[in-house]
């Protein structure tokens, strides 16, 4: 399997290339990767791999060297100026001083406080998801994520499926039976998202899923509930209220549609399959539930929900003895930082009570997880109630096909409630 292997969505489809990160981090730890074309995909300039913890902790803190606004901060690079101008607004896209002030105007919804006003709702919700029979786990795990984004961001009820279409677009968009995924059925929808169903627009493959044109529906949908009365302590009326320009607006909503819920429908799906595939941990956890938290993290750790995020040189520069040049981009790897043995002792072991934990699953430095706090919030409430539940795999997982998100598009599973639950 050639170094290009890394690039291919197609290797993600049959499993994260684990072997492959092993013999770089010892072998090229910053190496050339090649992206050639993939179907409709036009071919790309390459760019340098940064496989091994240090080194990616060290991209991911020095934004004077590794900038996210250069280019942004997907391997792909946008289309037209125009493209990369507008997505440059995204906060995910920015660098201080900008990042700092974006990243303002929101956090105090993100903070402890605002998620503990929270956690008492999402407890409830993550105890009426499951039922006893059989199920696709992926769909029910979905659930939890979009409605808690709803909360924050004052989405009708009868609209949430239109985040779940416009994140499955956007993070599915390598995969076919995702990319024009629509399930929002117009019968349940709010006059806002029928607005939206109505502005959805038709694309040509090759299309980017993250260009103003390709999200018109979602945009749409943005400006209508703006238009709306908000809470002044909710996160829109941060948005509203923040200074944001239009198109700083349109990103910080497309950043919560998308990134808000994607992580969780990840990681979810993701920790249980790493629990079901090792089962005496699994009883561990169930025998000694004081164990969760540190759990947790060992599932964000052994199944990173996002594998890698692209930054660009901002000058000529050396990593790990590789010369670098300004403009390059430079594409740190989540998922293999998480198994380097540098930084984790046995890192192929899955171990529920790992402490220390330095996984980089919510990134690091500047552009920490906003969402981290509420995303362990989450996790955590469904996997109390899952303790509770007897699970048996029924049919074999199905991956999704894409070299950036770590997920799962289906995962069969067999619910018993236990005896003395």
């Amino acid at each position: 399997m050639g170094v290009e292997s890394v690039f291919l969505p197609s290797t993600y489809a049959r499993g994260v290339p684990y072997e492959m990160f092993d013999r770089l981090r010892r072998e090229a730890p910053v190496c050339w990767i090649p992206e050639p074309a993939v179907g409709p995909w036009p071919a790309g300039s390459g760019y340098f791999g940064v496989f091994r913890h240090a080194d990616v902790k060290r991209v991911l803190r020095a934004p004077e060297d590794f900038s996210s606004h250069l280019g942004a901060t997907q391997i792909r690079d946008p289309e037209t100026p125009g493209d990369l101008a507008f997505v440059r607004a995204m906060m995910l896209n920015t660098d201080p001083p900008d990042h700092s002030r974006l990243r303002r105007i929101v956090a105090a919804a993100f903070s402890p406080r605002a998620v503990r006003l929270l956690e008492e709702t999402i407890t409830a919700r993550a105890a009426a998801l499951f039922a006893a029979g059989e199920c696709d786990f992926v769909e029910v795990a979905a659930d939890l994520p979009v409605w808690t984004l709803a909360q924050v961001m004052g989405v009708p009820e009868g609209d949430r499926r239109l985040l779940y279409d416009w994140a499955s677009r956007v993070i599915g968009y390598q995969d076919a039976d995702y990319a024009g995924l629509s399930t929002a059925g117009a019968g349940r929808l709010s006059p806002m998202g029928r607005l939206a169903l109505a502005a959805r627009p038709r694309l040509e493959p090759g299309v980017n899923p993250r260009s103003k044109a390709a999200l018109a529906d979602m945009f749409a949908y943005a400006q209508a509930l703006a238009a709306t009365p908000h809470d002044e302590k909710s996160v829109m009326s941060a948005m509203l209220t923040g200074g944001l320009t239009e198109a700083e607006f349109q990103n910080m909503f497309f950043l919560f549609a998308v990134a808000g819920n994607e992580t969780l429908r990840n990681g979810i799906p993701g920790g249980l399959l790493t629990l079901l595939q090792h089962p005496a941990e699994h009883a561990r956890l169930r025998a000694d539930p004081a164990l969760l938290p540190s759990a947790i993290e060992e599932m964000l750790r052994f199944w990173p929900p996002v594998m890698d995020f692209r930054r660009t040189a901002t000058r000529d520069l050396t990593l790990a003895g590789q010369e670098i040049k300004a403009g390059d981009k430079v594409v740190v790897y989540h998922a293999s930082a998480n198994r380097d043995p540098a930084a984790f002792p046995a890192p192929d072991r899955f171990d529920v009570a790992r402490t220390p934990n330095d996984h980089v699953s919510f990134g690091f430095g500047p552009h920490f997880c906003l969402g981290a706090h509420l995303a362990r919030v989450q996790m955590r409430a469904v996997f109390a109630e899952l303790l509770k539940w007897q699970v048996t795999l029924t049919g074999d997982p199905v991956r999704l096909t894409s070299n950036f998100q770590n997920g799962l598009k289906r995962l069969p599973v067999r619910l018993r409630l236990s005896s003395g639950a």
